[in-house]
């Protein structure tokens, strides 16, 4: 018996060790970086952001891969059982990382457990925007509009369980709004639907929104922010519309697998901090409605906990 413990204990401290010398030669190959919605949203956008600083910054790629379908949890999973190298991370969030997994009767995976929680980015807050066709500009003419056919009117989100999904489910429920949800597997085909009129309302993130709502190709209607955007004075927020609850950020992070070592958590978190204060960082956050904070990789972690 005392053999066999010996044997087990010396395999183990033979994995820590190895283990620790791939991690003080980390990186030494290029990083994938998964983004658990399709092309084009804010995971998207963010990710990609990312990417290339930390590209530069750790001098080996890190490149992007999209993987969407159900609210995030999908990609997220299957990085939970991932092997904690470094060489495989995960654009996090609130989405996946916090609402789907609690309203899942079997979620795939714990959501604080089963992952390293490396760096919080931030994010937007949630607009509504119709189409045109639609003829309202703003939430009293959008309810009055709503009421009045007599049918449920589709609404789009990047996925049940996100957080535009439940801005729209918050609002149908304390209103009685007959709406019908389309889940979509990220903000960016919801938008395109939209768009092409095959539905008339999107409750997605500023940023997924914020050409098309420039170009005049939808129209929006209120956002979760606590104030009014920078350059644009005419959208309200919800809160300021009588509906002081919904505040609030679509925020995403910076995940790996969970047993990540140490020292890769801290070179990420350290090159994700001094990225968000890079003026290019800066500026496109702020063009983006994106409001970012600085925290450090234990702070994130009790962060995700509360949440």
């Amino acid at each position: 018996m005392k053999r066999a413990s010996a044997t087990v204990l010396a395999s183990l401290f033979l994995l820590a060790y190895a283990w620790q010398i791939k991690a003080d030669d980390w990186p030494s190959r290029p990083i994938k970086l998964i983004v658990p919605f399709a092309a084009g949203g804010t995971a998207d956008l963010l990710g990609r952001v990312f990417a290339q600083v930390l590209s530069e910054s750790l001098g080996k790629q890190v490149y992007v891969e999209n993987r969407g379908g159900a609210g995030g949890m999908t990609a997220s999973a299957q990085v939970a059982r991932m092997e904690p190298d470094g060489y495989t991370l995960l654009v996090s969030g609130i989405a996946p990382h916090v609402i789907a997994p609690a309203l899942s009767r079997k979620p795939e995976y714990d959501p604080v457990r089963q992952f390293t929680h490396i760096a919080y980015w931030g994010g937007p807050p949630i607009v509504w925007v119709v189409h045109p066709s639609l003829g309202v500009n703003n939430l009293d003419q959008l309810l009055t509009r709503i009421r009045a056919t007599g049918e449920p009117l589709s609404y789009g989100s990047p996925g049940v369980g996100t957080q535009g999904h439940l801005v729209a489910a918050y609002l149908a429920r304390k209103l009685e709004l007959p709406l019908a949800h389309v889940a979509y597997k990220g903000a960016n085909p919801a938008m395109f639907d939209l768009i092409g009129g095959h539905i008339k309302l999107a409750s997605v993130t500023w940023t997924t929104a914020l050409a098309h709502i420039q170009a005049g190709a939808v129209v929006p209607i209120a956002v979760t922010a606590k104030r009014r955007l920078t350059g644009f004075p005419n959208v309200p927020t919800f809160a300021e519309l009588g509906y002081p609850d919904l505040v609030a950020t679509v925020w995403f992070s910076l995940s790996g697998p969970p047993g990540l070592p140490r020292n890769i958590t801290q070179r990420l978190n350290h090159e994700v901090l001094r990225a968000i204060d890079l003026p290019e960082v800066r500026a496109k956050f702020e063009q983006e409605g994106i409001e970012a904070e600085r925290m450090d990789a234990a702070t994130f972690a009790r962060f995700i906990e509360e949440e």
